[in-house]
């Protein structure tokens, strides 16, 4: 064999080394953002033109969010956001679109006391979905009924349903992204 030969297929060997590990980075990096974003991130690429700029978009939202103080609740504080939780759901009964308009800033103010900015509605999903892309679709859900009881075209039970949703998000903000009970960490 010539040393022609031997430096192209070393070159060639060098090539598909390197081109399986570009893959496997690429794979790890995927799937570390799908762990981590859940649910948000096949919606965030199927919103983008491709793969590659939902994963950008989702590195930016993480990247935003890092730079974030987000900060964990001390108990007392914990404790009074669950009193102002238990008196929105006692509006409820009486009060069903007063209710959910009270949940929805509750849970903006529960937001911002954790340290995440509350300047809009789609800033605030993706700020949330570095770490709780989980219970996000909750949170759509909850705004969308929320908006509509505005114009009062929301029904008692899409309230109800409402409520539901703003809690899932208020317990796992409230708890600083633990389930209740458990420390915080």
């Amino acid at each position: 064999m010539s040393l022609t030969v031997i430096i192209i297929i070393v070159a060639v060997a060098l090539v598909l080394i390197a081109c399986a590990v570009a893959a496997r980075v690429a794979m790890a990096r995927r799937r570390r953002l799908q762990e981590r974003f859940g649910p948000e991130y096949e919606r965030t690429v199927e919103a983008q033109d491709s793969r590659r700029a939902g994963e950008h978009e989702l590195r930016e939202r993480q990247e935003r969010h890092d730079a974030l103080d987000i900060r964990p609740l001390p108990a007392e504080v914990r404790d009074r956001y669950s009193l102002d939780w238990a008196r929105v759901q006692e509006q409820f009964v009486d009060r069903p679109d007063d209710a959910v308009h009270d949940a929805d800033r509750l849970v903006t103010t529960l937001m911002g006391e954790r340290g995440y900015p509350t300047e809009g509605y789609e800033q605030q999903l993706k700020d949330l979905s570095v770490e709780h892309g989980r219970t996000l679709e909750h949170y759509r859900a909850a705004h969308d009924v929320n908006e509509r009881s505005s114009s009062h075209q929301a029904t008692t039970e899409e309230l109800r349903g409402a409520m539901v949703h703003y809690r899932a998000l208020f317990e796992e903000l409230l708890h600083n992204g633990d389930q209740p009970g458990k420390s915080a960490a």
